[in-house]
């Protein structure tokens, strides 16, 4: 046998095997995206296009939850970043006006409550 025909006859398998890939990945996506993505389309059965529609539909929406929790967090950090500086200046001047005007001995003490 040549090795032409060695590789016409491995085509064939290659393919199938190949497909077979292909479904099994289709079929795990499915199973991935859950019951209620997948109720969308309830009583017509779900071809392979549609299944791969609906995979790209819901990692955009991750995408774009996963942008805004991102922003949000940013603006949470930045909020308190702002927050425990501005705290740090007012403790610093408080403590200072403290031990100018007042003899520690005389005064009550400091609470923040």
């Amino acid at each position: 046998m040549t090795l032409f025909a060695s590789l016409q006859l491995r085509k064939p398998l290659v393919e199938k095997l190949r497909r077979e890939r292909i479904n099994s990945s289709i079929e795990q996506l499915k199973s991935l995206l859950g019951p209620e993505f997948l109720k969308q389309q309830p009583d017509s059965k779900l071809e392979k296009a549609d299944i791969l529609e609906m995979t790209v539909c819901f990692l955009t929406q991750l995408q774009q939850q996963n942008l805004q929790q991102r922003r949000l967090l940013n603006h949470v950090n930045k909020l308190q970043s702002s927050s425990d500086k501005n705290l740090t200046e007012a403790d610093f001047s408080l403590q200072t006006s403290i031990t100018k005007d007042q003899s520690p001995v005389h005064s009550a003490p400091w609470r923040p409550w």
